[in-house]
């Protein structure tokens, strides 16, 4: 059973930086890929930024390119989203998610994940 507990998030002002993590259990690094995404009220869930596990191969969407950096800690077992220049647009839920695919087509597609975290709230302030 594969369990994702995120944890950093919080409320800054705009500028400011945060860092979130994802602690896995029951996943075997090196077989997949694991993402971040995020959701704000009224909004669909969206891609942020994913890695494969294994090669390291990183993915970013648009709108967080050069502020966000994923990264992981395999001998923690333990995703990590450094995020600075926070914006109040970046202000949603945040996911960590897990997906057994090694190298997707779509790397910040929600559905190509199979595995979910509950969730940790980010709110950036102007």
């Amino acid at each position: 059973q594969v369990q994702l507990v995120e944890s950093g998030g919080g409320s800054v002002q705009a500028g400011g930086s945060l860092r979130l993590s994802c602690a896995a259990s029951g996943y075997t690094y090196g077989t997949g890929c694991m993402g971040w995404f995020r959701q704000a009220p009224g909004k669909e869930r969206e891609g942020v930024a994913a890695i494969v596990t294994g090669a390291g191969s990183t993915y970013y969407a648009d709108s967080v390119e050069g502020r966000f950096t994923i990264s992981q800690d395999n001998a923690k077992k333990t995703l990590y989203l450094q995020m600075n220049s926070l914006k109040p647009e970046d202000t949603a839920m945040y996911y960590c998610a897990a997906g057994p695919y090694p190298s997707p087509l779509a790397p910040l597609l929600p559905a190509n994940y199979q595995y979910w975290g509950q969730g940790t709230q980010v709110t950036v302030s102007s």
